[in-house]
């Protein structure tokens, strides 16, 4: 169980570039939660992705001295719906566009791992892994909801 969901569902098992691939699979589940329920499942989503997450990391790297593998893509999930969340709210670029922009956003934030995202990633423990991708879906929606109010 802690494989399939620290690969969410295998997508982790990509042979190139999982942490991209692990984004674009948030996209739909992100907008199923959304159509389902809107901005709540969305929330309850990322904190439940982030718990089971925390839980699965431990599982698969127990024992290892890599604490991040590349398979492990969960984070990527929890925090890219974390960047999408303002969306659902509401708030920031809609549509395709701010899709897309959240998705731009959050993979830079993921992958250049700037001021507090490299700080948790450094932590080099479970929380570490799945915490700094929350501050990269949180800056990616902080930013996304700056574009939206100074493109309106």
């Amino acid at each position: 169980m802690s494989k399939i969901i620290a690969t969410f569902f295998g997508v982790g098992l990509a042979p190139f570039a999982p942490g991209t691939f692990g984004s674009l699979a948030a996209l739909p589940a992100w907008w199923a939660l959304n159509y389902l329920g809107g901005w709540p499942l969305v929330a309850l989503g990322i904190v439940l992705s982030y718990a089971a997450g925390v839980w699965a990391t431990a599982q698969q790297t127990a024992g290892s001295d890599n604490h991040d593998p590349s398979e492990i893509v969960i984070d990527e999930v929890a925090g890219q719906w974390l960047a999408l969340l303002p969306i659902s709210l509401g708030l920031g670029v809609s549509g395709l566009v701010g899709i897309a922009l959240a998705f731009g956003l959050f993979r830079f934030f993921d992958i250049t791992k700037l001021g507090p995202v490299g700080w948790a990633d450094r932590m080099n423990t479970p929380t570490g892994v799945m915490l700094d991708d929350i501050i990269a879906g949180a800056l990616s929606a902080t930013v996304l909801i700056l574009i939206g109010f100074l493109w309106s």
